[in-house]
């Protein structure tokens, strides 16, 4: 298997750095694809990035890191709390997950405080902002050898 990671990001994530930056951040995708390329250097790992509103999509992703990725960093964003078919198709891959959120869920509403995907994920990042990604890439580091 390849020493592949695949970050997969979803609905909104595309408007990182211009929405709601009192929350996000200033930080965009290729500020996270920079940084999380730059950690994986470190521990002879290469990043694909992804980002996507549709579901299905993600879903596919997924599917297709199954053959081409020793692990998945996912921000699932809204399809945490409602997304039983990521959650379904998380469990088909067998490398290590870890679950990334930008804000610190368990700070904001009610419904942001389940979440579908923990129940597979090997661990869970909130409220780092973008340098959650690059924790959750050292972590994949040292869990990948």
């Amino acid at each position: 298997m390849s020493k592949t990671i695949h970050i997969l990001n979803g609905p909104n994530l595309n408007l990182l750095g211009k929405r709601q930056p009192e929350i996000y951040g200033s930080d965009t995708l290729d500020d996270v694809l920079r940084t999380c390329s730059a950690v994986g250097a470190e521990f002879g790992l290469s990043v694909v990035q992804r980002q996507s509103n549709w579901e299905g999509q993600i879903v596919d992703w997924i599917h297709e890191a199954r053959e081409q990725a020793a692990g998945i960093i996912i921000n699932p964003a809204a399809l945490t709390h409602t997304s039983v078919a990521v959650l379904d198709a998380l469990n088909t891959f067998e490398g290590p997950v870890i679950e990334v959120h930008i804000s610190q869920v368990h700070k904001r509403e009610a419904f942001r405080h389940h979440s579908y995907v923990s129940l597979r994920a090997d661990a869970v990042m909130a409220g780092f902002g973008i340098h959650g990604y690059a924790l959750a890439m050292r972590h994949m580091g040292k869990l990948l050898g």
